[in-house]
C-alpha cells in the first residue's frame, strides 16, 4: 500500500497505456486500487493512468463509490442508482421497496446508471413503501446485476466521454435479503452525501489525468506546482466531514481554483498540434459544466448555514 500520491504524479512514467473501452480499463484500475487503498489516492493515480478523461472519470467514479460505502467489493463495478424518467429528487424517486416478511422486494427502473452495462453491484435509492406520508422516505439498498428480476438495457452514449457507459435498470419483483438494506436515510445519508463524495474525487482524477498530460507534453512547471497544490487541497477536504458546510465551501473555492486552472490549458493544447488527446479533451471537457448549478447551490447553503441565527 502507497500513501505517497503526489509525489508518485510527478516521478512516475508520463505514457499511458491506450485504453478503448472498459474491458480494458477495469483490470487497470483494479491494479491500482490493490496499491492505493485510500480512496482519494486511488482516484488521482487512476486519473493519472488514463489515456483520455473518460477513465480518469470512471476511476474516480469508483473510488468515490468505496470512500461512500466502504464495505463495496474490490472484484466488481458498483453504481449508484438514483435517476429515473423524472429527475433524482425525492418526488422524482417512485422506485419502491416492499417489506415481505423479513425480506424486500424491489420494483421500479432506473436511468443513465453509470458504468451500468458493465455494473456488478448496484445501491439502489428507492422509496419505502410500508411508510405513509406526503414526504417520500427513500432508502438504498444493495443489489447484485445478476439478481432475478433484474434488466440491464444500454443507453445511447453521450456525445462527451462516450467510452463511458450508461445503462438503462429495471427491477420487477426483485426479491433481496434483510441485509441488502443499508442503515439509515437513504437520500440524506447517500444521495446527497455523493455528490460530494463524487465532485471530490471525479475532480481529482481528472487533475490527475491533467497532470500526466502535462509532464508529457511539456506544460509549465508552474502550471504542474500549482495543480498539485489544489490535489493536495482536494485531499485535505476528503478528509474532512462531508456534509459539514465549511467543508462545501472549501470545495467550492478548490473547484474555483480548478477551472482557472483548466483554463490557462488552452494555449498548451492548442500547442500539441495533431495529439490524440488534444480531440478528445476538446471533446470531453463539457463534463465540466454538469451539476455547476448544484455546485452553485450547494456553496450558498453552506453560507446560509453558517449565518449567525
Amino acid at each position: 500500500m502507497r500513501d505517497d500520491v503526489i509525489g508518485y504524479l510527478l516521478k512516475a512514467p508520463a505514457a499511458a497505456r491506450e485504453c478503448p473501452d472498459v474491458a480494458a480499463w477495469w483490470p487497470r484500475h483494479r491494479e491500482l486500487a490493490a496499491i492505493w487503498r485510500n480512496p482519494m489516492d486511488r482516484a488521482i493515480a487512476g486519473g493519472f493512468a488514463a489515456d483520455r478523461v473518460g477513465w480518469a472519470f470512471a476511476s474516480g467514479y469508483q473510488a468515490a463509490l468505496h470512500a461512500l460505502f466502504p464495505n463495496a467489493p474490490e472484484d466488481r463495478i458498483a453504481a449508484l442508482c438514483v435517476t429515473e424518467a423524472e429527475g433524482n429528487s425525492p418526488k422524482a424517486i417512485k422506485s419502491t421497496l416492499r417489506r415481505v416478511v423479513d425480506a424486500w422486494v424491489l420494483n421500479g427502473a432506473k436511468r443513465w446508471t453509470t458504468l451500468g452495462p458493465d455494473g456488478g453491484l448496484f445501491y439502489v435509492a428507492a422509496r419505502d413503501a410500508g411508510i405513509p406520508g406526503e414526504r417520500a422516505v427513500i432508502r438504498v439498498v444493495q443489489v447484485a446485476a445478476d439478481s432475478p428480476g433484474v434488466t440491464i438495457q444500454s443507453m445511447p452514449p453521450t456525445h462527451f466521454v462516450p467510452e463511458v457507459p450508461h445503462a438503462q435498470l429495471n427491477f420487477e419483483n426483485v426479491q433481496l435479503a434483510a441485509d441488502a438494506l443499508l442503515p439509515g436515510d437513504g437520500y440524506d445519508d447517500y444521495v446527497k452525501r455523493f455528490r460530494t463524495v463524487e465532485d471530490l474525487h471525479v475532480n481529482a482524477a481528472i487533475f490527475g489525468y491533467l497532470v500526466r498530460e502535462a509532464r508529457r507534453l511539456g506544460w509549465p512547471a508552474a502550471w504542474i506546482e500549482r495543480t498539485a497544490a489544489l490535489l493536495h487541497g482536494l485531499r485535505a477536504i476528503a478528509g474532512e466531514d462531508n456534509s459539514a458546510p465549511a467543508a462545501h465551501i472549501a470545495l467550492a473555492g478548490a473547484l474555483a481554483q480548478g477551472t482557472a486552472l483548466i483554463e490557462e490549458t488552452e494555449p498548451f493544447w492548442s500547442g500539441a498540434g495533431e495529439d490524440a488527446a488534444v480531440s478528445r479533451w476538446r471533446r470531453d471537457r463539457e463534463l465540466f459544466a454538469v451539476a455547476g448549478s448544484a455546485r452553485v447551490r450547494r456553496a450558498a447553503r453552506a453560507w446560509e448555514r453558517l449565518r449567525p441565527a
